[in-house]
Parts: C-alpha cells; sequence; structure tokens
C-alpha cells in the first residue's frame, strides 16, 4: 500500500516528487511510502529548449532535463520509488484510496497525482468524466484538463501541470507539481500549512 503515486515523469512529476521525497525524513512523514511512474515518452520536454527559465543554463535541452531530472530524484531521496518502463492503463477508486492498473501490473495507493500531458490522446480510463476542453490554450489545438478545484480532482485525486489547466510553461508545470507536494506534505502533517526548504549553514 503506497501512500502517494504520482503518474507521470516530466517536470510536473518530477516536482512533486522530489518536494515529497525532501520531506521523507521529517516526523510527520513517517511510514509514508512514495513511487513514482516516470513514463516520458509523450512528455512535451522531449522537445523543449531552454533560454528563458530561471535556473537553467540557456540551452539546455528538455530531453537531457528529464534525464537528469530522475538521476537527481534517485541520488538525493532514493526512498522514491521510480517505477519505469510501465504505464497507467486505468485507476479504479477504493474504499482505501485507489487502484492504478499499468501495463504490466496493478498498485494500491491511499494518494494519486496525475502529471501526464494535456493532449486529447489521454487514455487513463476512470479519468473520463473529468475531461473538459483546457481553459488556456488554443482551442484549434484540442488540449484537456481534468476538472479541479486547487489541483484537487476529488478526495486524495490530485491532478499536477498542463493537466490541471496551466498553461504549458516549465516553470508553471514545474511550480504546479511543487504545489501538489506542498498541498500533500500538510495533509501529512495534520492539516498544518508545511513546506520543505533546505539552507546553508550560518558560520
Amino acid at each position: 500500500m503506497l501512500d502517494t503515486l504520482i503518474i507521470g515523469g516530466g517536470a510536473a512529476g518530477l516536482s512533486c516528487a522530489l518536494v515529497l521525497g525532501s520531506a521523507l525524513e521529517k516526523p510527520f512523514a513517517e511510514g509514508k511510502t512514495v513511487a513514482i511512474l516516470t513514463h516520458q515518452k509523450t512528455s512535451h520536454l522531449q522537445n523543449a529548449l531552454f533560454n528563458n527559465v530561471l535556473g537553467l543554463t540557456p540551452g539546455t535541452l528538455g530531453k537531457d532535463l528529464l534525464k537528469s531530472g530522475k538521476e537527481q530524484l534517485a541520488e538525493l531521496y532514493p526512498e522514491v520509488i521510480q517505477i519505469e518502463k510501465e504505464k497507467a492503463t486505468t485507476i479504479v477508486e477504493t474504499k482505501d484510496g485507489f487502484i492504478v492498473i499499468t501495463n504490466k501490473k496493478e498498485y494500491l495507493s491511499k494518494r494519486v497525482v496525475i502529471a501526464v500531458g494535456y493532449t486529447n490522446l489521454l487514455t487513463i480510463k476512470g479519468l473520463e468524466n473529468y475531461i473538459k476542453p483546457h481553459p488556456k490554450a488554443a482551442i484549434e489545438k484540442n488540449r484537456i484538463w481534468l476538472k479541479n478545484t486547487n489541483h484537487l480532482i476529488k478526495e486524495n485525486l490530485f491532478v499536477a501541470g498542463t493537466l490541471a489547466g496551466w498553461r504549458s510553461q516549465f516553470a508553471i508545470a514545474s511550480g504546479s507539481g511543487a504545489h501538489v507536494a506542498t498541498d500533500i506534505l500538510t495533509l501529512w502533517n495534520n492539516g498544518k500549512q508545511t513546506k520543505v526548504h533546505d539552507k546553508t549553514t550560518s558560520l
């Protein structure tokens, strides 16, 4: 039984995983297990080139960022389980949470974060009732979003990134994933507003 399963290894999904991973040693996170399905083949980052993102060296390629992001997560927070080469096909709600079915296995998780792209090719069964035309994309592109309030589709079912209704901009998608992570940290911490920062040691 996972506490949180993130579906999608793009900007939003990896950002969410990094923030959650950074909190796993906190007392309020004791016993929490986080996993991420790092499927990336359809990520818009595959063809991205970054010149206008704070903190990234101009000329950074999205495909390199996808790789280094997974490496960063594995190196800093190995407790976060990275599930490779599996794609979510179905989400089923249960009394204990959700069953996420992939092309290979099934996972039971108390919470799910959906952080895949916003194309109308979304094929995860169980989400059909939440699909709406994207409010911040050109109509002719047929983009979609999962109807939500502040990233929450329903209790313990979150959406992050462009699929949450945000514009397709790296910093926005990344921030959306971090936002969802801090919402989950707040739930872990009994409703106390929670975030995680690292700081340098003052001499």
